[in-house]
């Protein structure tokens, strides 16, 4: 007994040892892994019951047509990114009010927006031909055409509510971002089990259900913490600034275009499967890439609260802990190499267990998702670095490249290797920004960048 108290002793011990930005960090990364390992209990959990109330074919339009309205998030013209490091940078300089201005600003701009966006969305949606888009049989015109109209306005209300989660990342909070998502993982959960046992497989009420969720959480939340530990950051039509825009567009318009090309880079895959091999095998794809995806949210956990930590870092002229940090990171990456070459091998098993017979994942496709989990984490932990410093010149041109070349290349491949050929063009394009990010990032540890590679 004396024994395993001294253990968690000293578990304690290195969680609240160090510096208070480590400590902080620590206890978020610690929180996050409870928080995430339930969240990504309850997206497996999901994907069978899903596939089962509406089938892999239907499943495989939703993903789809998910992944559409995903693209208009680039919308936000990188002021999410933005208030996320100026928020940072404020709080690092003491300067309270400054912070709550960029905070109002930000919500005013993008309630503007997204306020566009949706009338011209309504008013183009009827004009939509939806089951062509989507490659499934025009009967679905109407049914996918309410659907679409379903999500897109309850996408409308999360993007602007979901500005709390950059809020709480940029004050080195990520735990309690996090649990929102849980909380809105948990009831859409249980609302589709619901469905299950009260109607057959319908894609509105799944819509409906999968996209009221999180919006109702997100809102609920804002409410709570901007009036209790946020209330000094609440926005406020008093604090709302719109000549602060220029600050937060002069780097967010950096990570807009970023965003737009990461949404090339990360959201059509689906699309090019659905127009390639039909709605079907992008279930078969996003089985895989599920599964896998395990590992870069346990690494996600552990990088997120370094972004805006990073950011203060650089501020405060700290460079003996940025390096620090970025070389456990690296020492974390390797075990997680071994974690992802070993879900490798367990794949077949966990697939049977997991969707049973209703989809069948090829070993191969399983091979190739793998190698891409091991390279898209060593890009994202010098993204993380050089995303909380600002430096994203570099970042820019080559994640614009890289969009470009995404779709055709990915259709060229997918016409040659199938679903591998997909998932390797997205590994090769992650080895070459990996090795640019990496060289970058000493550079600067290094006082060695200069021109582009210091911007």
């Amino acid at each position: 007994m004396n024994y395993l108290r001294s253990k968690f002793a000293d578990i304690i011990g290195l969680v609240t040892k160090g510096q208070k930005r480590s400590v902080k960090a620590k206890k978020n990364i610690l929180a996050s892994f409870a928080i995430k390992g339930l969240s990504i209990a309850i997206s497996l959990v999901l994907v069978p019951l899903t596939i089962n109330y509406i089938n892999a074919s239907r499943y495989g339009i939703w993903l789809t047509l998910s992944s559409i309205v995903t693209w208009f998030s680039f919308f936000d013209i990188g002021f999410g990114n933005g208030l996320r490091n100026k928020f940072a940078e404020a709080l690092a300089k003491g300067q309270e009010e400054l912070a709550r201005i960029y905070v109002s600003t930000t919500y005013a701009i993008l309630i503007i927006i997204i306020g566009i966006v949706l009338v011209i969305f309504i008013s183009i949606n009827p004009f939509l031909n939806w089951a062509r888009i989507l490659n499934t049989s025009s009967d679905m015109s109407d049914e996918l055409r309410l659907l679409a109209l379903i999500v897109f306005v309850f996408f409308c209300l999360r993007f602007v509510f979901q500005l709390i989660t950059t809020v709480l990342t940029a004050n080195q909070e990520p735990a309690k971002a996090s649990f929102f998502n849980l909380l809105g993982s948990l009831f859409s959960l249980i609302v589709i089990f619901i469905l299950t046992k009260t109607t057959s497989g319908n894609l509105i009420y799944l819509g409906t259900a999968l996209s009221i969720a999180p919006v109702l959480v997100l809102a609920a939340s804002s409410i709570w913490f901007y009036k209790h530990g946020y209330k000094m950051y609440s926005p406020s039509f008093k604090y709302v600034r719109f000549s602060f825009a220029r600050n937060l567009m002069s780097l967010g318009i950096k990570f807009f275009v970023i965003q737009i090309a990461a949404l090339i880079l990360f959201n059509t895959n689906n699309i090019i499967i659905t127009q390639l091999f039909g709605p079907a095998e992008v279930t078969t794809f996003n089985v895989s890439f599920k599964l896998f995806s395990v590992v870069t949210m346990v690494f996600s956990i552990i990088a997120t609260p370094l972004w805006s930590a990073f950011t203060e870092a650089f501020v405060k002229n700290d460079f003996d802990w940025i390096k620090s940090t970025l070389s456990k990171m690296r020492i974390i990456w390797y075990l997680l190499i071994g974690c992802t070459i070993l879900l490798l091998f367990s794949s077949p098993v966990l697939y049977k267990w997991w969707v049973g017979d209703k989809v069948q994942v090829p070993f191969a496709l399983s091979v190739a998702m793998s190698s891409y989990v091991i390279v898209y984490i060593w890009q994202t932990i010098h993204v993380f670095f050089l995303n909380g410093i600002g430096k994203i010149k570099l970042q820019l041109y080559l994640v614009v490249f890289s969009g470009l070349v995404n779709i055709p290349l990915a259709i060229f491949l997918g016409k040659k290797m199938g679903l591998v050929g997909i998932t390797l063009t997205s590994t090769m394009l992650f080895i070459i920004m990996g090795i640019v990010f990496s060289v970058q990032t000493q550079k600067i540890l290094n006082r060695t960048a200069v021109n582009i590679w210091n911007k």
